[in-house]
């Protein structure tokens, strides 16, 4: 039997019906105080991690602001060489990830991402004294190890600190703040440039001088303005923390939630984790390309360069906005599959338009179109891999797995965006890899249902109930008690 909350988060009652499973504790905790209590994690958790993000994006992306600042003719990047520069983030940024949230499980939240915030910070600071191809190659290479770790572990972050289904209205707001920078990243840009020779620097040499050192601050004073978990949590009552942590616990179906290698090998054992990997691929290449190309392309389109800077604005708006809209509806219908078909349906909309016109007004639509079908399915893929996930641990790898494999993607949004000003092979690839994912997504629908029906079966048949939850706790989410969100 499955079911889901009703509309208020904080309603202790539970609703049964055809479709995803979701457990609330039985409490007596009223529902007004519950929503109070969810929203005060809101306000202390939220607006923290999404300025991280916010740093971590705009500091992997603004070389896409610095090449039409001036980059590309200082350093000669000539051919594919800022295609190259774009790409080698990706190498290291891929491998760290699993490692660096083993890492974060076994240190403290508080203690590690603060820490790789310093430093990528300190790179991207230096990279104001990058003078060639060379040493840009290597800036960016030790960028992406110290970033590597930022995205997943705030999404596993996350996850530990809400149920599940609550976990895509998070993160759809965390991850909003990828296109809060990127829409930021043009304005800062557009009045960064005006530096130009100030203190012997160019433009786009204060543009990563800048934003380097900001990520530095704040990275320093996250090191006490930073939570580790509910149950150490100084800002929630007593009775607020075993609140939280019961609601915690009934959603994981008391799942194992200490460290051991067996549950690493489960996630990387998994068939599910790679589909959706392959699957986040799919719409994270496209993110990519957004952020790194846009500018670009509208300065193809018959703009100039400052006007290119802040007409990449709209997009990055736009797609925030509906990332949070669509997060909030995939947790109120409890459904993820069918926003991710319709994202990136919406997404390849706008690539089609974008192949087949080179008139700047219905380009720019497309660009417009394009950014609000795509963004919003990262959000939602993410929560989806991390809640079909069971345990702690697995849920940890398989999200660090999904966010770093899939980032792989991000070398091939380098490489695409060559043939200006038509861009026929860029988006002519995105149009592909947008039409896997919705097909990936459709067998990952099929799948879950499937599994679900068949462990109601098991259930029904071998008298397993929920009372019994205890001695499946280490077989994650193949405990006949799991069900899996469609």
């Amino acid at each position: 039997m499955t079911a889901s909350i009703e509309k208020d988060e904080g309603r202790e009652s539970i609703q049964e019906k055809a479709g995803d499973r979701i457990e609330e504790p039985v409490s007596t905790v009223p529902s007004v105080e519950a929503a109070r209590i969810w929203r005060k994690l809101d306000m202390q958790l939220l607006p923290f991690v999404s300025l991280l993000y916010l740093l971590s994006f705009l500091d992997r992306s603004n070389i896409g602001n610095a090449r039409i600042a001036g980059m590309s003719v200082d350093l000669n990047l000539i051919h594919l060489r800022y295609n190259t520069a774009a790409a080698v983030f990706f190498i290291p940024y891929c491998f760290a990830e699993v490692p660096s949230n083993i890492l974060l499980k076994l240190f403290r939240p508080s203690i590690w991402i603060p820490a790789i915030m310093v430093a990528w910070g300190i790179v991207m600071t230096l990279m104001c004294r990058v003078n060639s191809f060379e040493g840009l190659i290597v800036a960016r290479v030790f960028l992406g190890l110290a970033e590597a770790g930022l995205f997943p572990g705030v999404t596993y972050y996350i996850s530990l600190w809400y149920p599940r289904h609550m976990q895509a209205k998070r993160v759809a707001i965390f991850f909003s703040a990828a296109t809060v920078a990127g829409a930021f990243g043009g304005i800062l840009a557009y009045g960064i440039e005006h530096l130009e020779g100030k203190g012997g620097l160019h433009g786009w040499q204060w543009i990563f001088l800048i934003e380097g050192l900001v990520t530095v601050v704040i990275a320093v004073l996250a090191f006490f303005f930073m939570h580790d978990y509910p149950e150490t949590a100084t800002f929630l009552t007593e009775r607020e923390r075993e609140y939280v942590v019961n609601a915690l616990r009934h959603s994981s179906g008391h799942q194992s939630t200490h460290f051991e290698w067996r549950f690493v090998w489960q996630a990387l054992a998994d068939w599910k984790s790679w589909m959706q990997v392959v699957t986040y691929m799919g719409v994270l290449i496209p993110v990519y390309a957004v952020a790194l190309f846009t500018p670009s392309i509208i300065k193809a389109l018959g703009y100039t360069s400052a006007r290119a800077q802040l007409l990449s604005i709209p997009p990055f708006v736009s797609g925030c906005l509906f990332t949070i809209i669509v997060g909030i509806a995939s947790d109120k219908m409890q459904r993820r599959g069918v926003f991710v078909i319709l994202g990136a349906a919406v997404g390849m909309i706008g690539y089609i338009v974008a192949y087949t016109t080179s008139a700047p007004g219905p380009g720019y639509a497309a660009a417009v179109i394009a950014a609000t079908g795509v963004y919003p399915t990262v959000a939602v893929i993410l929560a989806w891999s991390g809640g079909n996930a069971g345990g702690d641990m697995k849920r940890g790898v398989v999200i660090a797995m999904v966010i770093g494999i899939g980032n792989l993607g991000g070398i091939c949004s380098s490489y695409i965006y060559f043939d200006g000003p038509r861009y026929h092979q860029g988006h002519g690839t995105i149009i592909g890899w947008l039409g896997l994912t919705i097909i990936l997504t459709s067998i990952l629908m099929w799948k879950y249902d499937r599994l679900n029906k068949e462990k109601e079966e098991l259930c029904v048949r071998e008298g397993i109930t929920e009372d019994m939850k205890h001695q499946y706790a280490d077989m994650g989410d193949k405990s006949p008690l799991f069900r899996y969100v469609i």
